[in-house]
């Protein structure tokens, strides 16, 4: 096979040349991937280098806690033609220790700061996601995560009956003192995965410190956890709150009516009719 010109110019800013053939490989949608001897390499256009650097961030603030696997940092960067992010290549399985998973998780939302926020913004999906510090948690929310991809949605000629209102209850449905933990942000089953030998992997995070129960919400808006997994993060931390998952799966469902329109619209409009 070939080697795509865009990889040829990344070899130099590796610890050592592969040396077998780059395998596309799927899944993703939206940039390409590779396996690349023990790489994993993403490349994307070059105005996509701000993506990556956010994913090495969030990944090493991840890594910072020794609380949970995530895929190893190679390189970051860009050439006169792409971006691109390079991490280990690890074989990943579809099932594993899911009551590992949930101590692990547990464990990082442990990790905590005074503020709502995180260092430097950056990215859900493709959206772009302002992480300013802000110590009230209704504030946090409303002004960084729904109003944002709300105005989004309106310059795309997307609007909802009640929205205003639905802004206005905030205050009386979230908890006014959660603690502010580190989350993953992006946690459905597409972005968690085991190794052959169980141990489990989070990837393609979106983090910042919020409400541990947005974590928790998320994996139960598509799916693929099991009870093992529920139980075990529950018998190591109490912020489970799934009386929550509507209004925080809010955010996500706002976002995919974004990228992809379709039935999202609709099941967003719902959640804020329905607790407006």
């Amino acid at each position: 096979m070939q080697i795509p010109s865009e990889l040829k110019s990344i070899v130099a800013n590796l610890p050592s040349a592969p040396d077998s053939c780059p395998v596309p490989l799927g899944g993703g949608c939206i940039h390409r991937a590779w396996k690349w001897g023990p790489y994993f390499i993403k490349t994307n256009s070059v105005s996509y280098e701000r993506v990556f650097q956010a994913e090495a961030d969030c990944l090493a603030a991840l890594r910072l806690t020794g609380s949970i696997r995530v895929p190893e940092l190679i390189s970051r960067g860009q050439t006169q033609d792409s971006a691109y992010l390079v991490l280990e290549y690890l074989d990943l399985q579809p099932t594993g220790n899911e009551a590992r998973l949930g101590e692990q998780l547990a464990a990082l939302h442990h990790h905590q700061h005074t503020d709502f926020g995180f260092p430097s913004d950056n990215f859900i999906g493709a959206s772009p996601q302002s992480n300013q510090h802000t110590r009230s948690w209704t504030d946090f929310f409303r002004d960084q995560r729904i109003l944002p991809i709300l105005s989004a949605l309106e310059a795309k000629g997307i609007s909802f009956q009640r929205a205003d209102r639905f802004l206005e209850r905030l205050a009386e449905l979230l908890p006014q003192s959660p603690k502010a933990s580190l989350l993953h942000g992006d946690l459905w089953s597409g972005n968690r995965a085991f190794l052959k030998q169980g141990t489990p992997v989070i990837f393609d995070p979106a983090c910042y410190f919020g409400h541990a129960a947005c974590d928790l919400a998320m994996t139960r808006l598509f799916g693929g956890f099991g009870p093992q997994f529920y139980h075990a993060y529950r018998s190591h931390s109490a912020f489970d709150d799934p009386s929550l998952d509507e209004i925080y799966n809010l955010y996500h469902l706002l976002n995919h009516a974004l990228l992809f329109g379709g039935s999202y619209i609709s099941q967003a409009g719902d959640i804020i009719r329905r607790f407006s």
